[in-house]
């Protein structure tokens, strides 16, 4: 496979977008907490000779503008079967909406899976476009995030209905 990988700045900082053939397999932060092996993102690539990286890039750019709510982009993200499964349920997660890990075990059958299903959280290589950011504990308190929490807070907050950014006081 043509693996190969893209720098770009955007609102967040810089992030590295990873794809390998036809479909974006990555996007990471700088200091991201499960980052790949350097060797593993493949040759780097100028983002603008690249046409899958360049539009990953478009449509993060146009999200985190507030110009987009979905993703519509070939992913392919390596992991095991309980990682997908929940991966899957955290893309159906709305935009501006949360859902908690407790709330995906037990869609997945068992709520005393939730520590599994922070664990697979944790380990998806497509943040942002798998909104992992919209899970959060079980008091709604804001809990890990592999870009960091104050990352998730802003995407959070980026995505917050407008009534309820204008009644916060911070």
């Amino acid at each position: 496979m043509n693996v190969r990988h893209a720098l770009v700045e955007t609102a967040l900082g810089q992030i590295t977008l990873v794809a390998s053939g036809d479909v974006v397999t990555g996007l990471y932060f700088p200091h991201h907490l499960r980052m790949p092996a350097r060797e593993s993102l493949g040759e780097q690539v100028a983002v603008e000779h690249d046409a899958l990286l360049a539009d990953a890039a478009t449509q993060l750019e146009e999200y985190l503008s507030g110009g987009r709510r979905a993703f519509e982009l070939p992913l392919g993200a390596d992991g095991d079967a309980f990682q997908h499964a929940v991966w899957s349920i955290v893309a159906e997660v709305p935009f501006g909406e949360t859902t908690t890990y407790g709330a995906i075990a037990e869609r997945l059958g068992d709520k005393a899976l939730a520590y599994r299903v922070g664990q697979a959280v944790g380990a998806n290589p497509l943040c942002v476009f798998v909104p992992c950011h919209r899970v959060v504990g079980a008091n709604g308190k804001l809990t890990g995030y592999a870009g960091g929490l104050k990352r998730k807070r802003a995407l959070l907050e980026l995505e917050e209905p407008a009534p309820v950014s204008a009644g916060r006081l911070f």
